[in-house]
């Protein structure tokens, strides 16, 4: 696990007794964008990635992402079994600041055998030695489908042959909480719903231990909601040669926001790929979705994404289990600046990410976090 180099993990706790402005400066100065993160068998360096969002939906974007030397992994689009149906009601748009967003996308269009597919050319043509890895984020509500994904995915890891050696090129992603999909709310909200997806994880896990699985969590809003996961993270520990390990690996903390509204007045549309055929003028009253509801990211969520992680965070390092205090956490939500991605640090997370800041900036975005 990940250490800031001057102070160790103790520097973090004391953001919870010491005055926030006064330790930031030391945290933002000890955080050497050289400095690796390992989660279970991923070797993440520099610990700071994009995660699973549309600016990662194309090899030309996967590509450009693997090629950028101030990310440590790729985390692809979220994808299913055989791709999701997108329509001109799908699209995103910006806040004024350019620091959020709202998007009322769902998956990726392309299924998971096209991600198997270009994750394979791109590690093929990549340097010999490269470590880069990728997170394959998928999801479905099937444990079924789960089962045959996971065994695509786990057939590229056997062609690789990365479960040999120390260290691993692909890791599994299950996207738990994606807000937009109509008639399907995310499971990350209902435990009894979560449950067989996560079992069918734990037994891809226990036939081979070399795969690492992290879980994307929807922004909980209320301490029970905490408590609930990790019961269910708990229950999932195996016991092994090694000792008790637990199958989950990571939480990626957090989505989007459901339920959101903007209007066209709050939004710029020079960054969004679609303006929705709204005319001059029609800001102030006109919806800016055309769904009209969606998912809310960026700065916007911040507080409430810091605040997930330092929950987590604070919920496994107290567990009585060691197994669930080795899950690693990677902190997204509002990530724009060296700042913010410096309170994720302190909040307790060990890999940083971000999406909005991507889509805004590009890939410039992981030089500017990096400078």
């Amino acid at each position: 696990m990940f250490v800031l180099p001057s102070a160790s993990r103790a520097l973090i706790a004391e953001a919870h007794e010491l005055p926030y402005l006064l330790l930031l400066p030391s945290i933002i100065a000890a955080w050497p964008v050289s400095t690796m993160t390992s989660i279970e068998r991923l070797r993440i360096d520099p610990p700071l990635i994009n995660s699973s969002c549309p600016w990662a939906s194309e090899k030309d974007q996967l590509q450009g992402l693997f090629d950028c030397p101030h990310i440590g992994a790729v985390t692809t689009r979220t994808a299913t079994l055989l791709g999701f149906p997108e329509n001109d009601e799908h699209g995103v748009v910006f806040t004024r600041d350019r620091l959020s967003s709202q998007n009322s996308y769902g998956y990726s269009p392309h299924p998971l055998a096209w991600y198997v597919d270009v994750v394979k050319s791109i590690l093929a043509a990549a340097p010999s030695g490269s470590k880069k890895p990728f997170i394959l984020s998928i999801t479905t509500s099937s444990p079924g489908t789960l089962d045959t994904m996971l065994g695509m995915i786990q057939a590229l890891r056997a062609d690789l042959r990365d479960s040999e050696g120390s260290n691993s090129l692909i890791a599994v992603e299950l996207n738990t909480s994606c807000p937009n999909i109509r008639g399907a709310p995310p499971p990350a909200y209902t435990p009894s719903t979560l449950k067989p997806l996560l079992q069918v994880l734990a037994r891809h896990y226990e036939k081979d231990p070399t795969l690492t699985i992290g879980l994307k969590l929807a922004p909980y809003t209320y301490q029970t909601q905490f408590d609930a996961l990790v019961d269910l993270l708990e229950s999932l520990v195996q016991a092994g040669a090694n000792g008790r390990t637990s199958p989950i690996a990571f939480l990626t903390s957090t989505n989007t926001l459901g339920q959101t509204l903007l209007f066209d007045d709050q939004t710029t549309r020079e960054l969004s790929p679609s303006t929705f055929g709204k005319g001059p003028g029609e800001g102030a009253t006109q919806l800016a979705l055309p769904t009209p509801l969606g998912g809310l990211a960026g700065e916007s969520i911040h507080a409430l994404s810091l605040g997930n992680v330092y929950s987590f965070r604070r919920l496994l390092d107290a567990h009585q289990d060691a197994a669930l205090r080795d899950i690693q956490i990677i902190g997204v939500g509002g990530v724009t600046s060296r700042e913010a991605l410096a309170r994720m640090r302190v909040a307790g997370a060990s890999v940083v990410a971000c999406a909005t800041f991507l889509g805004r900036e590009g890939l410039r975005a992981f030089e500017i976090l990096s400078s």
